[in-house]
């Protein structure tokens, strides 16, 4: 955030705070506060006049000092000794109080003016390359396009006083993300007896505007439901009617106080499924003499998107939770580490490879495309994400269309089922050759997998193209209807072999295979995954 001081041009991270706050509350000796709007509409104590003593409210004494407007805004706060004798007086609408002595104080530095679309400026300085006044290092921007859901802990465990620095922590939070219309966005939960979405992603763009609104809420009590909360998350929040962008990796932040009443495992997996990475902040963990009252002790590994160390942050306590917050923001914005914003829907490359030979038959090809389009239907095919081809063949090969002739299902779909049959010999070999120099010759992201489907014996080598295909990166699935020797389907396919090798007798029998070619496409971009660096 950019604002300008003494006549210069500073850059200050600053810790969000009540209008209540007092200058006790705050852990470091000199620090930037924001404070919210409206808080001259609020009951506030303030001791003396400059300095100010610790107990007072430091909005409260900006405001009386005149360093504050009523929109709220920003505040440098210096600690000083306490002393005798706090003098009273009646200053810019506000009256402080006298106060006979005080172990500490506070005085306030100056006044800070927001400059407008401060980040723009910014932006804009660096791309010309003109430097800020009082910097001599370059400075760097936070690269953090996502969309965020905070689960947080409204628990009866957490308690009201607990439950407001939680507030704390994640008003600090969303004001390190630099929210805006084209940068992070933020929704929140709170898990209870029954999860309860509190604002969604499209509910606040401005900083303020977010930052006020998580001044202002509730606690709810109940029981610690956080499996509940997550399940809930992952299956209601990250919707377009909720504001989720297509292409902005999805992340989900759940607070907790201790440990669940509920099991995460299930509502977890379901999450890593659909993509969210998700992050567990776990504050003030079991002692030694609770954890016989907890049930599942090992709830951090299971509910988080990976069981890496990255994805899960302790604290030991609540009152040092803001001091966690860069670093906290630090792992959420590290999106190359985001690993389950990758999924097997949506960053897969699938190729068709279709025998149009005469022994299929017309009909018969038709549920060939059948096939096809229901494994194809079951992926998220878009220009960011996965991405389908095909090629039909006979003696010859002809492209149906690329992996990038259509960036989304609907013309993907339209395309498949648009297939005319051709009608020939079987020359199977020739044509892996061919989609593995043609359908696959553009660089991708993603991992890259063959549908072979034929009814016959090829009238050429299968196991060197074959061969070829797997050792560029390809997972090749041979699926064999009919007369389709078992030991061609075998040599063509993968390993393992029973998991990537298919075959019915009949035509209509393809269907039953749609769901094992999808799980099994699931499983090798698991694998695949997981032993990436």
């Amino acid at each position: 955030i950019l604002f300008w001081f003494h006549g210069e041009l500073c850059l200050s991270d600053v810790d969000p705070v009540s209008c209540e706050t007092r200058g006790s509350d705050l852990e470091l000796d000199d620090v930037v506060v924001l404070c919210p709007p409206g808080c001259r509409r609020t009951r506030m104590s303030v001791f003396g006049t400059g300095p100010y003593a610790a107990v007072s409210s430091v909005c409260g004494a900006a405001l009386h000092r005149g360093a504050l407007g009523p929109s709220g805004g920003p505040v440098r706060v210096l600690k000083q000794r306490g002393q005798h004798s706090y003098v009273s007086s009646y200053a810019n609408g506000i009256q402080s109080l006298g106060l006979s002595r005080w172990t500490s104080s506070f005085s306030l530095s100056g006044r800070w003016t927001r400059v407008w679309n401060g980040s723009f400026m910014m932006m804009m300085m660096m791309m010309k390359k003109i430097p800020f006044p009082g910097f001599s290092a370059p400075l760097m921007l936070v690269d953090c396009q996502m969309d965020v859901a905070v689960v947080m802990d409204s628990s009866r465990n957490i308690g009201q006083r607990r439950f407001n620095l939680q507030k704390n922590f994640v008003a600090k939070l969303a004001a390190m993300l630099r929210v805006g219309a084209s940068g992070p966005h933020v929704g929140l939960i709170q898990a209870s007896d029954s999860p309860k979405t509190e604002f969604v992603l499209s509910s606040y763009t401005q900083p303020k505007d977010l930052l006020f609104a998580i001044k202002e809420l509730t606690f709810l009590g109940g029981d610690t439901n956080t499996g509940k909360a997550i399940l809930h998350t992952a299956e209601t929040f990250f919707t377009q009617e909720n504001g989720m962008r297509r292409g902005h990796p999805r992340v989900m932040v759940v607070m907790i106080d201790g440990w669940p009443s509920d099991d995460v495992e299930q509502a977890a997996i379901l999450a890593r499924e659909s993509g969210i990475n998700v992050f567990l902040v776990s504050v003030a963990k079991p002692a030694a003499e609770e954890l016989s009252m907890v049930a599942d002790r090992d709830f951090m590994k299971k509910a988080v998107c990976k069981d890496n160390g990255f994805f899960s942050y302790s604290i030991p306590s609540w009152f040092s939770t803001t001091k966690h917050a860069r670093s906290v923001m630090q792992r959420l914005c590290s999106l190359d580490s985001l690993l389950c914003s990758k999924t097997c829907y949506n960053s897969v490359n699938i190729g068709l490879l279709i025998d149009g030979s005469s022994s299929v038959g017309m009909d018969n090809f038709k549920m060939v495309l059948d096939f096809l389009a229901g494994i194809a239907q079951s992926f998220d095919i878009s220009d960011i994400g996965s991405h389908v081809g095909a090629v039909q063949f006979t003696y010859d090969q002809r492209m149906e269309f690329g992996l990038f002739d259509h960036s989304t299902k609907e013309d993907t779909m339209n395309a498949l089922r648009g297939i005319s049959y051709m009608s020939g010999g079987t020359s199977t070999g020739s044509a892996i050759s061919y989609a593995t120099q043609n359908l696959f010759r553009r660089p991708r992201r993603g991992h890259d997998f063959l549908v072979v489907v034929t009814d016959g014996q090829s009238y050429d080598d299968i196991r060197g193209p074959a061969m070829a295909a797997q050792r560029q990166g390809i997972t090749i699935f041979s699926v064999g209807v009919a007369w389709a020797p078992l030991d061609d389907l075998r040599a063509m396919s993968s390993e393992p072999k029973d998991r990537h090798t298919l075959f019915t007798r009949e035509f209509t029998g393809l269907l039953d295979f749609i769901p094992l070619v999808i799980r099994s496409i699931c499983q090798d971009f698991t694998d695949f995954s997981e032993i990436q660096p």
